[in-house]
């Protein structure tokens, strides 16, 4: 019975995370109505550092021990944090959220033709197949449909171009994680990288981009800066690690897959986005590929997208 308590609760948290994710995207569009995209990166990953830093000294599982460790975390800060979300935000200015949902549940898929392209990894027909359905899932998702348009050069919203960009981006980083992750622990790692990410995001300020002053943000937007950084940052990283070392990894990744179908919902009900049958088809071939290429993956890199 302890073992059946302790799985359901790991799902419950688990199911819980991915609601939360889920409503990431639209709590960022609701946020960019006000804000703007740096501005709310930068509250984000402020908010997420200081509560997984607590998490982290009251575990005693802050200190770093080498130079080595901290050009790891710089590393993925400024790559996983700084760019990755800047594109992410910015792209999100103009791309729906459900589209950004969408996009980015096909990075397990660019993680996998990474692998094949520079890390020697083998790719047999059915993972191939796997990146090609998807392939043509994301542009099903990004044209609404309209194939003819997307290959004329018609290619969905300026900002779904900067969401695509950020998929290889994730995918790199995921990969360089990987050894830093076997060496410390989660925790450890993603509240340095946070921290690290939002260090580097003030170089956008230097050089010019707009900031929104405190005092000019209502408290509508602040809830929303406190859901992103608070609940999806920090504590549905911990219910999602806690599932994690319970649950089989096969089984995280089902539930994960819900993750852009619960953003489409949300999105549909709170931000009026129309559902067409195209986000749905595409979706579906979108999650279809990346089933193949998990199924048949030999790569020891993550084949589940990290969540948002």
């Amino acid at each position: 019975m302890p073992n059946k308590n302790k799985t359901l609760s790991a799902q419950i948290k688990l199911v819980a995370a991915i609601a939360v994710w889920g409503g990431s995207f639209i709590s960022t569009k609701i946020a960019l109505e006000v804000i703007s995209p740096v501005s709310v990166m930068w509250l984000r990953f402020l908010i997420g550092a200081i509560i997984l830093g607590g998490f982290a000294y009251k575990n005693e599982d802050w200190r770093i021990t080498s130079w080595r460790e901290v050009l790891d975390y710089a590393v993925l800060g400024f790559l996983g944090i700084t760019i990755n979300q800047w594109l992410q935000s910015t792209g999100m200015v103009t791309s729906e959220a459900a589209t950004t949902a969408w996009i980015l549940a096909s990075s397990p898929v660019m993680m996998a033709l990474l692998g094949w392209l520079f890390l020697k990894e083998k790719l047999n027909l059915y993972s191939a197949g796997g990146i090609l359905l998807a392939g043509l899932g994301v542009i099903m998702v990004v044209s609404k449909g309209d194939l003819r348009a997307a290959f004329s050069g018609g290619f969905g919203k300026p900002g779904d171009i900067l969401i695509l960009m950020s998929a290889p981006i994730w995918a790199v980083y995921s990969i360089l994680s990987c050894p830093v992750l076997e060496r410390h622990s989660p925790t450890k790692v993603t509240f340095y990288t946070f921290l690290f990410g939002w260090l580097f995001s003030n170089l956008f300020f230097v050089f010019g981009a707009e900031w929104t002053p405190l005092n000019h943000i209502p408290l509508s937007v602040w809830l929303n800066m406190l859901y992103l950084g608070a609940f999806c940052s920090a504590f549905s990283f911990m219910f999602y690690n806690n599932s994690l070392q319970i649950l089989p990894t096969s089984q995280v990744a089902v539930f994960l897959n819900l993750e852009p179908l619960v953003a489409t919902l949300v999105a549909a009900a709170v931000l009026d986005e129309r559902i067409v049958p195209a986000t749905l088809l595409g979706g579906a071939m979108i999650l279809a590929g990346v089933w193949l290429v998990d199924r048949n993956s030999t790569s020891a890199l993550p084949n589940e997208a990290f969540p948002e």
